[in-house]
């Protein structure tokens, strides 16, 4: 008997120090989707830093050159997603959020996301099917994933859950599914498996998406903005992020770094008022 409450005893101080060890004013949020979420390649040496160390990202692949590693939180400056990848509106979603709360909160990110990928590749029903068909740069740049960036976030997800509390989703992703009208569905999909798998309920992790480059800059994609805009319709907590007066590059496809920021402060504008502090 004193053997079994021993043992009883050791497991409730395991889990109480779990507890404790979950800071509850630390809003950890994940972020997904294609180039424009991933970063366009290209940091002005202003948008550098330094950067608050309240925001933090979560590195969800290795990044040598910055002394990163996968699956270790660091100050979060640009890039946050993949060594080659560039200013995100990740960026100045969680700059602009440490700035508006309280000082006792903190920040953190995860951002997995591949350039020129559909919604599909999230989806891990659809995604060996879609995959199978795929380019070849859409197999390297998502191999840094090992081809699962769903299982990747997932995962990260996970290890964050240790550290703080999952507070939102967030998304840009719907150049490549342009013209899409299952899109929102697809998108649903994606959205209750994450919540699904990591245990969480979708009063409490709204889902935020951003519009792509809209035909004020005469986006490229800008007609994928109306069926965007459709999202609450088929995910009750999900918000659109308006991309209107952004600027973008000679693409006509990805935001320049002023748009990025705009973007990027929309996100945190948005998600603030969610936010049970």
């Amino acid at each position: 008997m004193k053997y079994l409450l021993s043992i009883f005893s050791l497991l409730t101080c395991a889990t109480i120090a779990e507890m404790h060890a979950q800071d509850e004013d630390f809003y950890i949020f994940l972020c997904f989707g294609q180039s424009n979420m991933e970063g366009f390649p290209g940091i002005p040496e202003s948008e550098k830093g330094p950067v608050d160390p309240r925001f933090q990202v979560l590195a969800a692949v290795d990044f040598p050159e910055l002394g990163r590693a996968k699956g270790s939180w660091y100050t979060a400056t640009p890039p946050l997603s993949r060594p080659s990848a560039g200013l995100s509106p990740a960026d100045y979603f969680g700059r602009a959020l440490v700035e508006a709360l309280p000082e006792n909160k903190k920040v953190g990110v995860i951002n997995v996301a591949v350039g020129g990928t559909k919604i599909e590749l999230f989806d891990e029903a659809a995604r060996a099917a879609y995959l199978a068909d795929a380019p070849d740069w859409l197999h390297n740049i998502s191999s840094a994933y090992d081809k699962d960036p769903y299982a990747r976030l997932v995962e990260m997800g996970k290890l964050a859950q240790r550290d703080g509390v999952i507070k939102g989703i967030l998304m840009h992703q719907g150049e490549s599914n342009t013209g899409d009208k299952e899109w929102p569905h697809k998108v649903k999909t994606v959205y209750l498996n994450l919540l699904n798998d990591l245990g969480l309920k979708p009063e409490d992790v709204p889902l935020i998406a951003g519009e792509v480059v809209a035909a004020d800059q005469n986006g490229k994609c800008a007609s994928m903005n109306e069926i965007i805009r459709t999202l609450p319709e088929t995910i009750p907590t999900a918000h659109i992020v308006s991309s209107a007066g952004c600027p973008d590059t000679v693409d006509d496809l990805h935001f320049s770094p002023e748009g990025y920021k705009m973007l990027g402060t929309r996100y945190a504008d948005t998600i603030l008022p969610l936010l049970v502090q």
